[in-house]
């Protein structure tokens, strides 16, 4: 039998396939990549026996777990058990702290399925500790650049062609703005944490200790960034991404409207999914009527309203062009050139996203 392990590094590393024994709610707060969620007890039975722990102790808790997962319950859970045993011979079980539920699906496998399965020791806080720990380390220990610059310059383009980048808005699943929004929901902000880790981590074994990280306020979306990060960013040099207004909006019109669209299609039927995708852009534009002013709104609005009504009679997306170019010149560069002044004396290069990605790739 493989032993227990609490080698958290490589099971990271090496994204090993991990049964979580945690009930649902535990899980839907908080996992890991690729773990999957196979409980001993659900969210109820999990409830009953903490009750029955603080009353009557160990011994009677235990004692309820087995009367409550019995019979038939018993044995579908530790068929999955089985099936997840035999589909990944290379993983290891969980439960929270590492403790009793995980010694207990490991008896019932030995003994019942005859399957010899090991535990990681510590189980998910020990996991999570070292995540954050990494976390922490590697933003005192690496160097950071930050790339900044206009809305739909393509920063994200930009870090995806780098190895030594940190797509924090993709760990987020959120673009980072009013409308940053997916057609699927963000991850919780523990999961957030563990991505960004990981990510970390798996640089570093590569051998990178330089990062480059997309210039974020403290929130993407309801993912929040970890505070030495967002302060490190507040004073770690940056680089300035440029590009001309009719590449940036042909760039928004592709992500915010063309791949948008195409995601809500995705997830549903078309006629449901483009009422969804428009009443998302709506509901994007309209959570910044105040910072434009209500005039200003009301023009953009027609314009949308316009440009999705053509989008869906025929198809073409060339309306949303005018509404993005408003949004920009008249509420999104003002902000960010006020920005730029600001942090002026951290900038130490400037370009377009071919001379941007040569200096980052070779820095001088």
């Amino acid at each position: 039998m493989r032993p227990d392990t609490h080698d958290y590094r490589e099971l990271f590393l090496n994204d090993v396939p991990l049964m979580d024994a945690r009930a649902p709610v535990e899980f839907s707060k908080g996992a890991f990549p690729g773990a999957l969620n196979l409980p001993l007890m659900n969210d109820e039975e999990r409830h009953q026996v903490g009750i029955c722990y603080k009353q009557h102790g160990q011994q009677a808790a235990i004692a309820l777990g087995n009367k409550l997962v019995s019979g038939s319950i018993k044995a579908a859970r530790l068929q999955a058990w089985v099936q997840f045993a035999q589909t990944h011979p290379e993983g290891y079980l969980y439960c929270f702290r590492g403790g009793l539920r995980s010694q207990i699906t490991q008896t019932w496998l030995r003994e019942e399925a005859g399957i010899l399965y090991p535990r990681v020791v510590g189980g998910y806080k020990a996991m999570r500790g070292f995540l954050l720990n990494n976390l922490e380390q590697t933003v005192s220990k690496a160097q950071f650049q930050v790339l900044g610059g206009m809305t739909g310059t393509g920063k994200t383009d930009v870090l995806l062609q780098l190895e030594h980048s940190l797509d924090l808005e993709g760990y987020a699943h959120h673009r980072g703005s009013s409308f940053g929004k997916h057609a699927t929901g963000q991850p919780s902000q523990i999961d957030f944490e563990h991505r960004l880790s990981i990510a970390m981590l798996k640089k570093t074994n590569q051998g990178h200790q330089r990062f480059v990280l997309e210039d974020e306020s403290q929130t993407i979306g309801r993912c929040s960034l970890p505070l030495s990060l967002y302060r490190g960013m507040q004073h770690w040099p940056i680089i300035w991404l440029e590009d001309s207004l009719e590449n940036r909006i042909t760039r928004i019109v592709r992500d915010y409207v063309q791949n948008l669209h195409a995601e809500f299609t995705q997830e549903h039927d078309p006629q449901t999914g483009f009422a969804l995708f428009a009443a998302q852009l709506r509901q994007s534009l309209s959570r910044i009527t105040k910072r434009l002013g209500h005039q200003r709104y009301q023009q953009l609005s027609a314009i949308m309203d316009a440009a999705l009504q053509e989008q869906e009679r025929s198809g073409a997306l060339d309306g949303h062009r005018d509404w993005i170019g408003g949004l920009l010149t008249q509420y999104y560069d003002p902000m960010y050139s006020y920005q730029r002044q600001q942090k002026a004396e951290r900038v130490i290069f400037q370009g377009d996203a071919e001379a941007v990605l040569n200096y980052l790739r070779h820095p001088a």
